[in-house]
């Protein structure tokens, strides 16, 4: 599993276990350009010691699983993986200072659902502001919501064991607490990054997805993303989104060409309305991912 990227160099835990040395590989000439993205599975071949100044070769990506892209911004066609294999993708996002931006959690939930994540939302700060309205507007969603508090460190054992065993990774912006949250997760997330920054030929900056193995007692994952400045969603289409609801996505095939499924008047045959309709979907749920269907047409992050 890769766990690093630096310049050309990938750091990976043989078998996915942290307890094992790392190995710094480079990929294979035969791979040519093929994107190795942190989370990966990969084969390896050479020196798999760990041992200083050793380097494998690459020579496999294994097939993935879920894949969470992004591209510069929704005009650039060129696609970007900022993380491969995760189960879960952890939005976290503060009640207050800075205030929830509903914009960047829709964006995240495209993303999410365009690749095969299951989203999870994270409020952080809540002893600052009331969480409920916030999460209010994706109960129709089915999305799930854990909450933190600055002054209760035991809060975040909740999240802790959502994640337990899994592959997660984390997003957010800068201020809302993410990286307090990496830190309580994992104790030594300080001390890890450090090491990091000695392997392959630069250092480890917030440029870059980084995976940290969760105590051994719980076990799993957390893939901590650089701040994001952008979230490009150029790569997505409205189909892609109704894809992840299994009870939707039979439901469009009905929808004309080109549908993008936000109803009148810029789709007025849409074949959701038509379940709404027939009490097939509540006006609630569908209110609720249509919103969420707005963000691929608006660049901000309201």
């Amino acid at each position: 599993m890769v766990t690093t990227v630096d310049r050309g160099r990938w750091t990976c835990a043989l078998d996915g276990d942290a307890t094992r040395p790392r190995v710094v590989a480079m990929r294979a000439r035969e791979l040519g350009r093929t994107p190795v993205a942190v989370g990966d599975r990969v084969g390896l071949v050479g020196d798999l010691s760990g041992a200083p100044d050793t380097l494998a070769r690459i020579v496999r990506v294994e097939e993935r699983t879920t894949l969470l892209r992004r591209t510069a911004d929704d005009t650039d066609p060129v696609e970007r993986v900022v993380v491969a294999n995760a189960e879960l993708l952890v939005m976290v996002t503060s009640v207050a200072d800075p205030p929830p931006r509903t914009g960047f959690v829709d964006r995240c939930l495209v993303a999410a659902y365009a690749g095969g994540l299951s989203p999870l939302l994270c409020l952080t700060k809540t002893d600052l502001a009331d969480p409920a309205p916030f999460a209010a507007q994706y109960a129709e969603l089915d999305l799930p919501a854990l909450t933190t508090r600055r002054d209760d460190p035991d809060s975040v054992n909740a999240l802790a064991d959502v994640l337990a065993g899994r592959v997660s990774a984390l997003v957010g912006q800068s201020g809302v607490g993410k990286s307090t949250l990496v830190n309580v997760l994992v104790a030594d997330a300080d001390q890890r990054v450090g090491e990091v920054s000695g392997v392959g030929k630069g250092r480890h900056t917030t440029t870059a997805a980084l995976a940290l193995p969760l105590p051994a007692d719980r076990g799993g994952w957390v893939i901590d993303t650089p701040g994001l400045r952008s979230f490009g969603l150029a790569h997505v289409t409205p189909d892609d989104v109704i894809a992840a609801f299994g009870d939707l996505a039979q439901a469009i095939e009905d929808c004309s060409r080109g549908c993008g499924h936000l109803g009148p008047p810029a789709d007025p045959e849409c074949a959701l309305d038509a379940l709404v309709a027939q009490g097939q979907l509540r006006p609630g749920r569908l209110a609720a991912l249509r919103r969420v269907l707005v963000a691929l047409r608006s660049p901000t992050w309201a």
